[in-house]
């Protein structure tokens, strides 16, 4: 691998770096060296994560090496530790308080993973640990069942009743298990430990924090009070801190400061209070206790101060629906005064409130039977409790500055069978981001890096947080100037203005326009299109519109939605999270279908689409911007926001230079258009249009405020006409040039039936992240299914933590195929250059690891990239009953041991295996059945437990025949074995 000497540290990179990603590491190092904070934007595709994590770690190592341990076999698998690694030799707080630690987080879970799935091609290989929630970790076959607070509450309780087995074996396992942590893992890697191994995932977690190098984490670990208190033996004055995909950031930490609390929701509360005091009052005659947890008259002073608030709350008067009630922030404490609430009684109110919440778990599990499962309490009463830490957080009042008073009447969304009621909503905005940033400066820690690639404008955020940024970067993109097309297109097909402001967005002369418009670009552009508008009611009225609306100078009998759909399939993002994976599988498919030029996404600015989702390649050619996604301005909580930075007291806490609401109003649009334009140009070889269709994008304040790599590529257009033809000459010379060869390539295997619980597809091949400049062809698998045959560059990479669109692979790993009668033309050609490369399958009728031989043209491989393909093949992704893969329409399996070879008979009985495996068992079943496969190949787990697990999962009514059809597969030596299983799981006559 190539080393970089950056600032005086030797970096050891897995590929030639461009500039942008050396300059990039150098700005990263600058911060660590000189403990200063750092705000750092690079667009997606120039391998920001990548060159993240080895800046860093290259850093941390001058200070010494990693907290690992020996490890022979660098797996899980030993039981034992060695003779001179005890138990002991965990690192101790004391030990390691002289080394920085990282802490690294990021928005969700799934950007977690991508995170860590960058960690596994560096050479780097800090001690590691990853946090998560219960939701995602826990084993326990009830509590899994459950969400939130219940299933909490449901944990807190079986462990401490001892009543989790898997809780149980956390400590022994950890004593056994020093070496864990050395190799990267994520989530699943130890929810599959715990499943076949026996300990708890997320206490075994908590436990691995405690030592290690590299900490990743949700935001909220470290927003968190709580949650930051639970991070036990961090050295905060030695902590890097890194919020990847920090552009959410602010309005993440505003709304962790803040509260809603609907009066709805007091009267549960009250109902819980006083739900605590019978339970008291029956408690205390059975048992004669006199246990002051179980004193009614403590219950019964909580259901009557929530009485008391909620009846003030309903006596406010609102004079204005619409404006509802303000006050300063400091008011909270005057209105709760009255209530004789102050921090002294608040710390009582919360003690009580705690074991109130252990009460009623301990009542509902007590009602249920010793032998019935833990279901799990909903305390609405540690939502009062949430409430007070805001409140009186620090002890002191002088947050309330940065904070509004505010209660709002509104109308519950109830039937008309329940007579809709008006309710009162009591709410304590915070409009200072920076209180939470600010914890961390007085925790002491050495640096900050915010990063993301969609950060600008920088001046802005950096005053929203409240924190100075002295080292900032906005990196350029590592495109070439003919892979873009950016336009500003102010007027439409017959002239008419493009504005969706809100003096011209309800008119019909304007959706007639727009819908024009995307009818003429629908037709220019190949594959994908990404079609954003400001807001869901702006996408419904438009559509309905043209649904009902033909071309205005024409006889035409088509609606202009017909004439859309006449040349891509509509999808509709919905505004129900539930149905969203379902539009994009749909987006996916649409895409596939052959009988138009590709599908149209319909999508709204800060909606789910816009955000994290990774348009690659066919998925993606051009991204429609319709206008400029403002927020309403009567919405109480944006109209007190900007009366908030319109006061200069706002601003005289800081020698920074204040933000005006106007300011703030029209850079928070700003931000939303750069994400969703970021949907788009993945990677270094894709290529794209964007296309802004509001006149106002002509404002040179406008494009000051977009991303600094895109600015130079925007050009306006005062004609139509010329957008049309600059467009089409656009797509017609990348169509001519379609074919990017790069100088290195590898093979990849794409195959959806190997897909995580996201629905993406995994990587068969030598590396778990492949390099850039993927274009795909389609190769028919045993399992009728088309396979993406993948072929990369080596030379460079692209990394990118970004949540792929359903099968839509994310860009530097695989993209969609092209319609398949194109490629299935340009198959020839393709493989002439593909390099000679094996893949590492697990087949069961072996012990060993078996090797397909592609006999394809060899090009020369980079040198320094020969000990990272080394290592990455021994990580190969594995795959058991692989289906045929085609290469001059014939591949051999050939097991390395024996020299034996897999009859295309066996293959049609695993493509006919696996077919019925797919129809049988749900989405999770199958998710574990592949589970079980890659313990198998990452030595997690033998061969007499896989076969255990397999035959339970095939043991249920109608799958008796998977069950007797697995056996082909299973290695001689062991079916007596199988047979057994097959006797102990027949179904019963």
């Amino acid at each position: 691998m190539p080393i970089y000497k950056i600032r005086g540290i030797d970096v050891d990179f897995p590929f030639q770096a461009y500039d942008c990603q050396v300059i990039y590491m150098e700005k990263v190092i600058q911060s660590l060296q000189e403990g200063k904070n750092a705000l750092l934007e690079s667009p997606t595709g120039t391998g920001k994560t990548l060159s993240l994590l080895c800046a860093t770690l290259a850093w941390r190592k001058t200070f010494g090496e990693f907290s690992t341990y020996p490890n022979e076999d660098k797996g899980w698998g030993s039981s034992q530790p060695s003779s001179s690694q005890s138990v002991s030799s965990t690192p101790s707080d004391s030990q390691r308080s002289g080394l920085p630690v990282i802490i690294y987080t990021s928005r969700t879970h799934s950007q977690l993973k991508q995170v860590i799935r960058e960690l596994k091609t560096c050479n780097y290989r800090p001690k590691m640990a990853i946090l998560g929630s219960r939701e995602q970790m826990c084993i326990h076959d009830n509590v899994k069942l459950l969400r939130g607070k219940a299933q909490n509450h449901a944990c807190q309780y079986v462990c401490k009743k001892r009543k989790c087995r898997h809780h149980s074996q956390v400590s022994e396992f950890m004593k056994k298990h020093n070496p864990l942590g050395n190799e990267p893992f994520d989530i699943e890697d130890l929810v599959n430990i715990g499943r076949h191994k026996g300990p708890c995932p997320y206490y075994v977690s908590r436990e691995l924090h405690k030592s290690a190098d590299i900490l990743f984490a949700p935001y909220n670990y470290l927003i968190d009070p709580g949650n930051r208190r639970s991070l036990t033996g961090i050295p905060w004055s030695k902590a890097v801190l890194i919020f990847d995909e920090a552009h959410n950031l602010e309005s993440i930490c505003a709304d962790a400061a803040s509260f809603d609390l609907p009066s709805t929701y007091i009267t549960s509360c009250i109902s819980e209070a006083n739900q605590c005091i019978d339970l008291c009052i029956k408690k205390r005659a059975i048992e004669k206790s006199a246990d002051k947890q179980f004193d009614p008259d403590n219950y019964a002073i909580l259901k009557a101060l929530l009485m008391k608030l909620e009846k003030k709350i309903g006596e406010v008067v609102i004079q204005s629906k619409e404006l509802g009630f303000t006050r300063p922030g400091n008011y909270i404490y005057e209105f709760l005064s009255d209530l004789n609430v102050t921090y002294e009684t608040a710390n009582m109110l919360m003690d009580t409130i705690d074991n109130a919440a252990q009460f009623l778990e301990e009542a509902n599990n007590a009602a249920s039977g010793a032998e019935a499962k833990p279901k799990g309490t909903v305390c609405r009463l540690e939502t009062i409790k949430d409430v007070l830490n805001i409140i009186f957080r620090d002890g002191g009042k002088s947050h309330s500055l940065f904070y509004r008073f505010h209660v709002q009447e509104s109308q519950s969304n109830y039937s008309e069978s329940f007579k809709a009621k008006n309710f009162r909503t009591l709410s304590w905005w915070c409009f200072n981001p920076g209180i939470a940033m600010q914890e961390f400066e007085k925790l002491g820690v050495r640096s900050i890096i915010l990063t993301s690639g969609t950060l600008s404008p920088l001046d802005s955020f950096a005053l929203e947080l409240n924190l100075k940024f002295p080292i900032r970067l906005e990196n350029p993109h590592v495109i070439d100037s003919d892979q873009i097309w950016v336009g500003v297109v102010p007027t439409g097909p017959s002239g008419y203005p493009l504005n969706s402001s809100f003096r011209t967005r309800d008119s019909l002369e304007y959706k007639q326009e727009l819908g024009n418009t995307i009818v003429n670009f629908a037709r220019i552009v190949p594959d994908g299109l990404l079609v954003f508008f400001p807001s869901y009611y702006m996408m419904d009225q438009c559509i309905e519109c043209w649904k009902s609306m033909s071309h205005a100078s024409s006889t035409q009998v088509l609606t202009i939605w017909e004439r859309i759909c006449k040349h891509k399939h509509p999808v509709i993002e919905p505004k129900q999270s539930a149905l969203f994976s379902n539009a994009i599988e749909d987006f996916e498919m649409k895409l596939r279908n052959q009988s138009t030029s590709g599908a149209i996404f319909f999508a709204v600015c800060r909606g789910k689409v816009s955000e994290g989702l990774d348009f690659a390649d066919q998925a993606g050619r051009a991204v429609v911007i319709t206008g400029m996604p403002f927020s309403t301005k009567t919405d109480p909580k944006v109209r007190l926001k900007r009366e908030y930075l319109d006061q200069p007291a706002s601003r005289s806490k800081t020698d920074l230079k204040g933000l005006t609401g106007e300011e703030w109003y029209v850079q928070q649009a700003a931000r939303a258009v750069n994400q969703a334009v970021g949907r788009v140009i993945r990677h270094r070889h894709d290529y794209g249009a964007i296309i802004f269709c509001d006149e106002r994008f002509l404002q040179q304040g406008r494009q000051e405020q977009m991303s600094y790599w895109l600015r130079p590529h925007v050009k306006g257009y005062s004609k139509f006409g010329d957008v049309i033809f600059t467009l089409t000459k656009f797509f017609r010379e990348k169509k001519d040039s379609l074919v990017l060869r790069p100088k290195q390539k590898e093979i990849f295997l794409v195959d959806e039936c190997c897909s995580d619980k996201d629905g993406l597809p995994q990587i068969m091949g030598s590396s778990s992240q492949s390099p850039i400049n993927s274009v795909s062809i389609p190769v028919q698998s045993s399992s009728g299914k088309p396979r993406l045959l993948i072929q990369a560059s080596t030379n460079r990479t692209k990394t990118d933590n970004y949540i792929p669109v359903g099968s839509i692979p994310p860009a530097n790993r695989a993209t969609l195929p092209d319609q398949f009668n194109k490629l299935q033309e340009q198959f020839n050609y393709f493989k002439r250059d593909l390099e000679s490369h094996c893949v590492e399958v697990v087949d069961l009728s072996s012990e060993e690891v078996l090797k397909l031989p592609f006999s394809l043209k060899k090009q020369k491989v980079l040198e320094t990239r020969n000990d990272h393909l080394e290592r990455e093949n021994k990580r190969a992704l594995p795959l058991s009953l692989c289906g045929k893969i085609s290469e001059k329409k014939e591949v051999i399996l050939g097991n390395t041991s024996s020299g034996t070879s897999c009859s295309g008979e066996v293959e049609s009985r695993g493509s006919a295996f696996l077919t019925q495996v797919r129809e049988k068992l749900s989405v999770a079943e199958y998710k574990d059945f592949v589970g079980f496969m890659k313990a198998l190949k990452s030595k997690t787990m033998t061969i007499t437990p896989v076969l255990e697990s397999i035959a339970k999962l095939f043991s249920f009514p109608g799958r008796f025949s998977l069950l007797k059809m697995f056996k082909d597969f299973v290695p001689t030596k062991y079916h007596e074995k199988y047979e057994e299983l097959l006797r102990i799981h027949r179904p019963q006559d």
